[in-house]
């Protein structure tokens, strides 16, 4: 089993916003990977999994995946976590951004 250990970088911890930039890119990848905290550990696709973690900024998880394309997906999600997620705009925001300034 292939693993990778990452300290969650957003301000705010995995809360609701980062959590859900966290677990659709966990269902998008396809690969089934888990999300350990200490003895815990839930679906990396389950909102209400990652959610009832409370990892708060600087709490380390472990990721965890096998079969193909688990070294891939753990990679892409390890450097998802440590990056801060709250900063990431927020879906359609670049889009009504633009759309305010053509209006203007």
């Amino acid at each position: 089993m292939a693993s990778r250990t990452v300290a969650v970088a957003s301000a705010g911890g995995l809360h609701a916003r980062p959590a859900k930039v966290f677990v659709r890119e966990a269902a998008r990848l396809g690969v089934p990977v888990r999300v350990r905290l200490g003895e815990r550990s839930v679906p990396a696709g389950s909102m209400l999994g990652v959610l009832s973690l409370g990892a708060v900024q600087g709490t380390v998880v472990t990721l965890e995946a096998e079969g193909a394309g688990a070294e891939e997906a753990l990679d892409a999600l390890a450097a998802l976590l440590s990056r801060d997620l709250d900063a990431v705009p927020a879906p359609g925001a670049a889009e009504t951004a633009a759309g305010e300034a053509l209006d203007a």
